[in-house]
Order: C-alpha cells, then structure tokens, then sequence
C-alpha cells in the first residue's frame, strides 16, 4: 500500500507539472500576442464605456497605453535640443542688437509701390544686409501679434507664403517654424522652403522678433523647393515717442536663398520682398481695423 500511494504521489507530481508547463506555454503565447496588439484610440461615449469595462478589474490592473515618444528622443536629449534653439534665438538677437548699434553706412534700394524705405550694407559674416522701415498707425502689441503669436495665419493675407508653420514651441519666447514661399514675380526666383528659429526679445519698450536657420529639425525640403537659410531676421517694434499708437517696424534681413542666382537679381528681389511683405501687412491691418 505504501509503495501504490507513493507511485500515486510521483504521478499526481507529473500531472500537475505538465498541466503547470502547458498553462505557461499558453500564457507567452498570450503575452506575446499581446506585445503585438496596439491599442486602439476611442473617442466620446465608446472610450467611456471602454473605462467603465476596465475599472471592474480593479485600478491596479489596467496598463494605460503611453505616448510613443517623439522621434525616439529621450527626455534628457528633448531639453538639450530645446536648450540649444533658445540659445541660438539669442544668438541671433545679440548680433541683431549689434549691428542695430553699429554706425554703418547704408545705401538706399530702389523698391516699387511702397511707403517702406528700403536700404542695404554689406556686414562681416552676414554679406549684404538688407534693412526697411516704416511707421505704422497700430500699437506694438497688435504688431507683435500678427508677426508671432499668429504666425501661422500669415498666408492668409500674405501671397509671397503658401505655408507657415509652427514645428515646435520651446518656452514662451522661442518658436521653430517651416516656412514654404510662392516664386517671385517673373519666376526670378522659384519656390523655396525655411526651417527657423524665431525668437522674441524686449530691450526697454522695443519688442524684438529674431530668426535664423536651424539644421536641428530634421525636416527634409519639401518636393519641388529649394531649401534656403535665413542668415539673420529681427524685426523692431517701437512705438513713437509720445504716440504708443503707432510703431517704427524696422527690418533687418540676411538670407541665402541657395541655387543659382545671380548677385544683380539677388539684390533686387530681396529688397523688393522686403516692401512687398510690409505693403501686405499694412493692407490686412487696414482690413481688420476696428470702425
């Protein structure tokens, strides 16, 4: 008898063990499936229906889907790039405010149907440097508003721009942005495509908005685009001196617009893009105006 309940111990033994080893087989056949599945996304009453299922299992057991990172860049490397963009915004601030200071010798431009004057020098680094300037009849804040805050919108009411868009905001001051041009007239110059930084700064009651080209983005040129690099953009916003109703926007501008241009025709469009652009502004701000 003794030796019957011991054979039936080592077979009971065996059963359970093969029974444990089929289960465990079963589950990673489940698991496995299970790392292979993504979750769905719902919206409206079948995700809260979905929330009601799940929380009769208990909280501690359901597993919230999380958000696939962002191009695989691990929080640490997230905000050194971020860092490095702001430090490239002052960057370009820093030398706009130094060429601002600078005495340089200006020479006017020729530029057609606009209140804008447009001038130009050649700087160190930057090669010619285009600069305009105009009075508005607007406050500062609603030029900074139009120039930054909606940036996007600017298509809208400017034709020289198909696309301008916001790619990433770093902080409250520090923006890059994708911007897609339409040819010029003549097709002198054909469409080209920016990535940026913008970057805003205030010196005592002047508001200043910065860009420069950034290669950190990894955005290839769109299909049918040159990729350009804008060297240096800032623009100025100052109100009048006893008239905060009106802003002097002066524009400093510095861009390779790659490929093959001549010089001649460089120097002509650029300027011209120059008052074409504030021309386009002062209408949509004239458009928009309160009665």
């Amino acid at each position: 008898m003794l030796v019957i309940a011991k054979q039936s111990a080592i077979c009971t033994t065996v059963l359970v063990g093969i029974a444990l080893e089929s289960n465990f087989k079963e589950l990673s056949k489940q698991s496995a499936q299970t790392q292979r599945w993504k979750p769905a996304r719902f919206s409206g009453p079948s995700h809260t229906s979905a929330q009601q299922g799940t929380s009769r299992m208990g909280r501690s057991k359901i597993l919230a889907p999380c958000p696939e990172p962002t191009r695989g860049v691990s929080p640490s490397q997230s905000s050194s790039v971020d860092l490095s963009y702001i430090r490239q915004g002052e960057r370009a601030l820093q030398r706009a405010l130094s060429i601002l200071q600078q005495h340089t010798s200006w020479q006017a431009e020729p530029v057609l149907d606009t209140s804008a004057a447009v001038s130009s020098a050649a700087l160190p680094g930057l090669g010619r440097v285009f600069r305009a300037e105009v009075v508005l009849a607007v406050p500062v804040a609603q030029l900074h508003q139009e120039l930054f805050e909606r940036m996007e919108q600017m298509p809208q009411w400017n034709p020289n721009l198909s696309q301008v868009k916001v790619l990433r905001r770093v902080g409250t001051d520090t923006l890059v942005t994708h911007e897609v041009t339409t040819p010029s007239p003549g097709n002198l110059v054909g469409r080209r495509d920016l990535v940026s930084v913008r970057h805003r700064g205030r010196r005592g009651a002047a508001t200043y908005l910065v860009g420069t080209a950034t290669r950190a983005e990894p955005l290839p040129p769109q299909e049918g685009c040159i990729r350009a690099e804008s060297r240096l953009s800032c623009i100025v916003l100052q109100p009048l001196a006893g008239d905060p109703g009106r802003t002097r926007l002066t524009w400093l501008l510095s861009m390779d617009l790659k490929g093959w241009i001549p010089a001649a025709v460089l120097h002509r469009v650029l300027p011209q893009s120059q008052a074409d652009f504030i021309e386009h502004l002062h209408r949509h701000l004239s458009a928009t105006a309160g009665p």
